[in-house]
């Protein structure tokens, strides 16, 4: 699995979640994981999630650190597990960089510091691939929901740094449960 940390800013409208993304904008084949920092605004025609669809609930934040990641192989079930595994990796990164004490809370595929959401994410599988978005807000100014953010409330200026983190731990569990899964022998 590769990944990149995209240096350039650009909004994130949902259009990103297409099969074969990462590879067409960044030469970037396979099993893959992006990131970069921009606005998020997801129309409802661009929804995937049904209920949001449903509830007439756009995504919006002036500011937030997105990952695409792609997976090609896996049903569906599997790439959402995979979703709650990079849910609890950023959860576990993002509490080292806090001092001591301060708590994100998961529920679910969501996440949340002192009451706010930090996080949007969906996973959907296109015809030839399993596809993740994962949105981090930075700032929080105009959010349709009370809201937390990395810069707004932890004080983060090194986000590229924790992206770059998230994504090599992502990567290395992957990597070591592939190699778990090769190193047992099959009973009977």
């Amino acid at each position: 699995m590769k990944s990149r940390f995209i240096e350039k800013e650009f909004t994130y409208t949902g259009e990103q979640l297409a099969p074969s993304w990462i590879y067409k904008n960044y030469w970037i084949k396979g099993d893959a994981i992006v990131s970069f920092i921009g606005e998020c605004n997801v129309e409802i025609d661009k929804m995937v999630d049904i209920e949001d669809y449903l509830n007439d609930c756009p995504i919006y934040s002036p500011k937030m650190l997105n990952f695409i990641v792609e997976h090609f192989n896996i049903g569906l079930v599997e790439g959402v597990l995979r979703q709650r595994l990079f849910m609890c990796i950023i959860q576990e990164v993002l509490l080292s960089y806090l001092p001591k004490g301060n708590k994100i809370i998961r529920k679910g595929d969501d996440l949340f510091f002192n009451g706010g959401k930090l996080s949007v994410s969906i996973c959907t599988k296109s015809i030839t691939s399993v596809l993740m978005h994962v949105g981090i807000n930075i700032d929080t100014e105009n959010t349709p929901v009370k809201a937390a953010g990395l810069k707004t409330d932890m004080n983060f200026d090194n986000i590229k740094e924790i992206a770059e983190d998230i994504m090599n731990k992502y990567i290395l569990e992957c990597e070591q449960v592939i190699d778990a899964s090769c190193k047992v022998r099959g009973v009977y």
